[in-house]
């Protein structure tokens, strides 16, 4: 790399849930790494998106969205994102344009103070509103903490996103380009595939299957005689109750599930995918450190 002006540096984006932080990061990366939905708390890792270009690379951290915990998965999904804050040269707090600061922005707030990276405000969704709202959204804000920068935003339709990146890149250290040009997330392909089927899964049951899904891919790495990959996955509810709803009648939503994660899937990979799919019941499991564990979800972050 000739550039010896070339920034690089770790940015997480924070917010209370549903405030559209997926959304921002698949516009970034111009691929689907993190699953959108528009029920709430549907990231529950802190998932890493790359942007490179001739002059930066940017590593986002997009982190679960932070809420009152109810069980150790809810646990864990508040600890992953205070964690990312630790971990970043720059942060996004991302919040809806338009909208007060509620209990959820302050507390976050409170911990964003604590933060020695610079605190970026992000007003997302300025696609829904009169622009003339944002002006007392911004004066309540102004009084709650002193931000680098406060910058308006649609990450559904693009609007000022490449302005975020160059304001951004100007409090960006001169370093090094951690990752290839063609890198675009540091979770496994496995990962990504098991977020795909979750989201398709969301998608489909809409409320009757709130948070009680896992998706964990058992195997992804035989192939069919006609060469199609071969990959293999459990769906994991907690209750018997909810078995027959993610099937459903003859089968039909368990294909329909597998029909529209398949294509998702082909996309990302580019190539032929021959997707199983199997419904377990598996009590309580938000609850089970182990099977947390073993579903991707790092342990450290439920220390304390």
């Amino acid at each position: 790399m000739d550039n010896k002006n070339y920034k690089s540096g770790f940015v997480a984006i924070i917010g209370r849930p549903n405030v559209g932080k997926s959304t921002f990061m698949n516009r970034i990366i111009k691929e689907q790494i993190a699953i959108t939905s528009p029920k709430a708390q549907t990231t529950r890792n802190k998932i890493q998106g790359i942007y490179t270009d001739n002059e930066r690379q940017i590593i986002f951290l997009d982190t679960p969205g932070i809420h009152k915990p109810h069980n150790d998965l809810d646990q864990y999904m508040d600890k992953a994102a205070i964690s990312a804050l630790k971990e970043v040269d720059a942060v996004l707090f991302m919040t809806e344009a338009g909208e007060q600061a509620g209990p959820g922005d302050k507390f976050i707030i409170e911990e964003l103070k604590k933060v020695k990276a610079p605190v970026f405000l992000v007003l997302n969704k300025i696609d829904l509103i009169n622009p003339d709202e944002m002006a007392p959204q911004i004066d309540e804000y102004k009084d709650l903490m002193d931000f680098a920068e406060i910058i308006p935003i649609s990450a559904t339709n693009g609007n000022n996103i490449d302005d975020l990146i160059d304001t951004l890149t100007k409090h960006l250290p001169v370093g090094p380009q951690y990752y290839a040009d063609d890198q675009i997330t540091d979770h496994p392909e496995y990962f990504i595939v098991g977020e795909l089927i979750r989201e398709k899964i969301l998608e489909d049951t809409r409320d009757e299957i709130p948070h009680s899904i896992a998706v964990v891919v058992e195997s992804m790495n035989q192939r069919s005689e006609a060469g199609k990959l071969q990959i293999e996955a459990n769906i994991y509810v907690e209750r018997e109750s909810q078995k027959p709803i993610v099937i459903g009648r003859g089968g039909a939503m368990l294909k329909n599930i597998g029909i529209g994660s398949r294509i998702k899937i082909e996309h990302l990979l580019g190539e032929k995918v021959n997707l199983k799919l199997w419904v377990r019941v598996k009590k309580n499991w938000r609850d089970d450190k182990a099977f947390l564990a073993s579903a991707g979800y790092s342990l450290k972050d439920f220390k304390d």
